[in-house]
């Protein structure tokens, strides 16, 4: 009797934290900022954390294939979390939009930018974008420069970053004028000027995050998958520029 009171009393005694649970999220790199702010909420509302790593989501994809140790996949695009899907690496009924992305044309200089006639211009000797095959926002940067007509001209002057967090480091420093990076970015920053690019140039950015196999069991994957459709996460996306996600 007295060893089953004394069961009872150490079960009571465990704490949440105890019990926590540890997930690995593979973050795009545009959503690094937010990211941070909804990991320490998730923690501190259910005691589990998520450990961030941020990069290109066609380079973490890669990476999930050579059997990463990542739990949740948050990509900046919609196609490779499906992909990912098909390719028996994700979860498939787990797949949602938490974010829309909008690309913005900045640079660090107040007045730099003043909407697509800096473009249609040309007065600057580097543009950045983020490398196309990898990052969704440089593929949406290269999508809106042909719609205008200038991506023949600019091409010369075109530097790419591996991430779009390099790309914005390349207009941060002065090694570019200008870049096309996300507008979460430049929230983040609060400084220079920037030109929100219009939708209609390119293909929506939809951002969407999965469940990966190696977290299929995981509690604390689950969990953090759940907080990111819940509505602080959201007061924290729309903080930071995104659209309203889309549930599939």
């Amino acid at each position: 009797m007295k060893t089953l009171l004394l069961s009872a009393v150490l079960l009571l005694s465990v704490t949440p934290a105890a019990l926590a649970g540890e997930t690995n999220v593979a973050v795009a790199a545009n959503f690094t900022e937010p990211a941070k702010e909804i990991a320490k909420a998730f923690e501190a509302k259910t005691g589990h954390k998520a450990v961030l790593s941020f990069g290109a989501t066609g380079q973490f994809y890669a990476q999930i294939r050579q059997e990463a140790p990542f739990t949740v996949f948050l990509a900046a695009d919609d196609e490779t979390p499906r992909k990912a899907v098909e390719a028996g690496l994700a979860v498939a009924d787990s797949r949602f939009t938490y974010a829309i992305g909008r690309l913005v044309l900045w640079s660090r200089e107040a007045g730099e930018v003043g909407g697509e006639d800096t473009l249609r211009q040309g007065g600057f000797e580097k543009i950045a974008i983020a490398n196309p095959a990898l990052a969704p926002y440089g593929a949406a940067a290269v999508q809106a420069m042909k719609k205008m007509g200038v991506y023949d001209a600019l091409q010369p002057k075109i530097v790419q970053g591996n991430t779009i967090a390099q790309t914005f480091q390349f207009v941060d420093t002065g090694n570019a004028e200008v870049g096309f990076v996300a507008l979460s970015q430049v929230i983040a920053k609060n400084q220079g000027s920037y030109w929100p690019v219009p939708d209609l140039l390119h293909d929506p950015i939809r951002q969407d995050a999965v469940l990966l196999k190696k977290g299929a069991g995981d509690e604390a994957a689950r969990a953090f998958l759940a907080f990111l459709k819940g509505p602080e996460a959201a007061a924290v996306i729309a903080k930071y520029g995104y659209g309203a996600a889309v549930a599939n």
